[in-house]
């Protein structure tokens, strides 16, 4: 596992990064292949390159990840992959090439007839919205019936049970620039109204709810003696249920000028919807009856698992590596628990495999 692990770090794969994405796809197909048999087809579209294996028969479960990370190109050569002290680090070795590693190697040691009807779909766009491949995971979900999402595990090796609903909006001012010493009064100051819609907007957050609404980027403005005519405010969202989804962009729709002369603009949504507890419960009794005592919770970040159970397949998530720091220098996965999560997801697939479908 740490070789194949080796292998998918070393080659980088920021989102976005259409070449730098195909070679990735290349070398996770390689992956499943030598390990898996068969042939992994390589899905290219405008988000990127997806990778799709299918070991044949009735589809039955769905092995779900993404190979893109959000580091740029260069991040290797700071923070090349390394093992020591009982830890794997490297750029996505946590989020999530880890995780896929773990399912592919769990896979490898269930005989043929107990790997039919497994399917991987491994994403090139998970960590940008998954926009090119959302038709495609849910096309697979639905087919297979159960979606088992390697995204690394919660603190302590916990898995996934409930996801917030995230999305991004961006809310753009416009106004009138005019010379802030000569005549500011002829201008309509886009800053100024920004500062305006960051209260209101912010003013959106429903904590006992679980609904965050964060101002997180803005900028405006051209000089220091200009009055400001355009402005943009960027705002990250994070809901626990469909009504406040429904309530939060009713909101954004809703939004209304401060300054007289301003215009406002508002772009995107919450576009991964929430994941409910409802959504896990089998596969979550599955996965405690193979390993006692494994905790579940539910977290803030979005994933592709949020789609799946927005179609109503079940789907159990955070069975990835065990470990920490995604999104940050010190990122790393725990040794000693990738061959127990393989094992894990071996059991999950296998008894997956001879439950009654539905």
């Amino acid at each position: 596992m740490l070789e194949d692990l080796r292998t998918l770090v070393e080659i980088e794969s920021p989102s976005r990064d259409l070449d730098a994405l195909a070679a990735s796809a290349e070398a996770v197909a390689t992956v499943i292949e030598n390990r898996l048999g068969g042939q992994a087809v390589l899905n290219v579209n405008e988000g990127g390159t997806h990778v799709h294996w299918v070991a044949g028969g009735e589809s039955r479960v769905l092995i779900l990840g993404h190979h893109d990370t959000v580091f740029p190109l260069g991040t290797l050569a700071r923070r090349p992959f390394a093992v020591a002290d009982g830890r794997a680090t490297g750029p996505g070795v946590f989020d999530m090439l880890g995780g896929l590693v773990q399912a592919i190697h769990g896979l490898a040691a269930l005989d043929e007839r107990d790997r039919s009807g497994v399917e991987i779909l491994v994403t090139a766009d998970e960590e940008v919205g998954s926009f090119s491949s959302r038709e495609l995971i849910e096309e697979r979900a639905r087919a297979c019936g159960a979606v088992l999402v390697f995204e690394g595990a919660a603190d302590g090796g916990a898995l996934k049970n409930a996801r917030k609903g995230c999305g991004a909006f961006q809310v753009s001012i416009a106004g009138r620039a005019s010379h802030a010493g000569l005549e500011p009064e002829a201008g309509v100051n886009a800053l100024v109204e920004a500062a305006h819609q960051v209260l209101d907007i912010a003013a959106l957050s429903r904590p006992e709810l679980g609904t965050t609404v964060t101002p997180t980027v803005a900028s405006a403005g051209t000089l220091e003696n200009v009055v400001p005519a355009e402005a943009t405010v960027v705002v990250d969202v994070r809901v626990e249920s469909a009504a406040e989804k429904e309530r939060v962009e009713a909101a954004f729709a809703a939004l209304t000028p401060h300054v007289d002369g301003s215009r406002i603009t508002v772009e995107g949504g919450i576009a991964r919807p929430p994941m409910p507890k409802s959504t896990a419960v089998e596969l979550l009794a599955l996965a405690r009856q193979l390993t006692p005592g494994i905790e579940a919770v539910a977290v803030g970040g979005g994933s592709d698992g949020n789609l799946t159970a927005a179609v109503g397949v079940p789907t159990l998530d955070g069975l990835g590596a065990v470990g920490g720091g995604a999104h940050a220098d010190h990122e790393y996965v725990v040794i000693d628990a990738m061959a127990e999560r393989a094992r894990l997801a071996a059991g999950l697939v296998k008894a997956i495999r001879h439950a009654p479908r539905g």
